[in-house]
């Protein structure tokens, strides 16, 4: 795999964005639309290879945007890293069928293990930043919790970071 071709995603889950569920919501909205010009800008600086997390929220937000820029650029590719076999497994049903189309139409799916512990998140994180060169990161500024975790190692690894403002968002 070519890390100088690959970027990955962290953000932030429905109980920490401020529309929380509403994707109807005009910021969700705006929200989207900015992942979608950083995929593209990602592209034209020579990405072809995303990675996703798979995570409600963002992580999904991200994929979709991934998606949508190969209808029309038949070399982008999207890997979904999962955490564990039961990530999904205790969401709304609705948003397990997203995550499973999505993984219907991914390129790679990499299970980072089996069995769910209380660092497999960490593990998944850690695994999409030792492939990439580039991240996006859709942050709300508190310096805890997986998103500020998977930033600040990707800042030590020396990763091209691309950072939306959930504050442009409020």
């Amino acid at each position: 795999m070519d890390c100088e071709k690959t970027c990955c995603f962290t953000g932030h889950r429905p109980d920490k964005l401020p529309w929380g569920e509403d994707e109807r919501d005009p910021r969700c909205a705006q929200l989207k639309r900015s992942i979608a010009q950083a995929v593209e800008e990602a592209y034209v600086a020579g990405i072809r290879r995303f990675i996703s997390g798979m995570a409600r929220g963002c992580d999904l937000y991200c994929a979709e945007a991934v998606l949508k820029l190969r209808e029309t650029e038949r070399d982008v590719t999207l890997e979904c890293a999962r955490p564990c076999e039961t990530q999904a497994e205790s969401w709304p049903e609705a948003e397990r069928a997203r995550y499973q189309s999505i993984l219907d139409q991914c390129n790679y799916e990499t299970l980072v293990q089996h069995s769910y512990d209380r660092f497999c998140m960490l593990r998944r994180n850690r695994y999409m930043v030792d492939r990439s060169c580039r991240l996006i990161a859709v942050y709300n500024g508190v310096p805890k919790g997986g998103t500020f975790q998977t930033l600040a190692y990707a800042m030590k690894r020396g990763l091209t970071v691309h950072t939306i403002d959930l504050e442009d968002f409020l």
